[in-house]
């Protein structure tokens, strides 16, 4: 059964004097004990915007949003300031994109951590300075007692994001959101953290939702893929059926603007062309519709209906991709 249960999730913000603006339109997807959902798409495609909205971060004011979202059997959105802040860090966690600017700058790492045992697990400061050098260890943080004393600026991106997972770690969540955790880091240190990741599902059988933009880490870490486009899913499949047969234009764009190590020295890209804002509302047509190769005149005057296909894959366009673009192995 899965563990969380995103139903029809939309998230409306709106400022005064301006129009509404519709950030997630309708979202619904599943995520299973042990297994690794991802969200992909362009920034500003409503990812982020869909986590906030799971872990009840959003501000109260200016911030509409409906739907459900079922942890557990439990409603997310339904449940109280004190009952949320109670489940949060408890049962379920999220790692933010940036970890500088997520971290308090004038806490020492060790107190930060440590917060998280003290509060949801009831144990003292003195208790909870050992579990914390231990967390700092397992997320491989070289000489962790050091490293407890130590301010943000002080450590490496990568340490501040290993820190970010152990906070996140601490209470041993069966839900945690991985926001972008790899922006901004070397590729070296990116391979530890999505290991990392990796080992944290298979150990712990922690249900694990990845928020990128980068297909490489979809390749090597999720189970399933969520392509969001303009706030909506424009297709879910397996990682294996979404890299071998990609058939939404949107998903076959960004799997073509992807380096190919077996492409011809001196090759160009084919980026999507225009931007996330060159797009009409759902209501009116495909929001794709502007930017996309395939288009039909259909596509500008009707929205797309939801097909899904053996094995629950899904599929929101008039006008699909017919021909395999990228092979599974050469991107995984």
């Amino acid at each position: 059964m899965a563990l969380l249960e995103v139903r029809d999730l939309s998230v409306v913000f709106a400022r005064r004097g301006e129009p509404p603006m519709t950030a997630v339109d309708g979202i619904s997807f599943d995520v299973e004990p042990g297994r690794t959902v991802g969200l992909v798409g362009e920034s500003g495609c409503g990812k982020s915007v869909t986590s906030l909205a799971i872990m009840g971060l959003l501000p109260q004011r200016g911030a509409e949003v409906t739907g459900s979202v079922r942890f557990d059997g439990t409603d997310l959105l339904a449940l109280g300031k004190k009952e949320l802040d109670r489940r949060r860090g408890r049962d379920l966690s999220m790692v933010f994109q940036d970890p500088l600017s997520s971290l308090n700058p004038v806490v020492p790492i060790g107190l930060q951590v440590s917060e998280v045992i003290e509060r949801h697990r009831g144990l003292s400061r003195k208790q909870a300075m050992p579990e914390a050098s231990d967390l700092l260890r397992r997320v491989g943080i070289p000489d962790p007692t050091r490293r407890l004393k130590e301010y943000p600026h002080q450590l490496s991106g990568g340490m501040r994001q290993r820190a970010l997972i152990a906070m996140a770690l601490a209470c041993r969540p069966r839900l945690l959101i991985a926001d972008e955790p790899t922006t901004a880091l070397d590729v070296t240190i990116q391979a530890q953290i999505l290991n990392l990741l990796a080992k944290l599902v298979a150990d712990t059988d922690t249900a694990l939702i990845m928020i990128t933009h980068d297909l490489g880490v979809v390749a090597g870490l999720c189970d399933e893929v969520n392509v969001l486009y303009a706030g909506r899913v424009v297709e879910r499949a397996t990682r294996h059926e979404l890299f071998a047969r990609p058939r939404h234009p949107y998903t076959a764009g960004l799997l073509a603007s992807v380096p190919r190590l077996d492409s011809p020295r001196g090759q160009r890209l084919s980026p999507i062309r225009g931007s996330v804002s060159d797009n009409i509302p759902w209501d009116t047509g495909c929001a794709f519709c502007p930017r996309c190769p395939n288009a039909l005149e259909i596509c500008e005057q009707e929205p797309p209906d939801v097909s899904v296909d053996v094995g629950a894959r899904l599929l929101r366009c008039h006008n699909p991709v017919r021909e395999n673009a990228v092979s599974t192995a050469e991107l995984s």
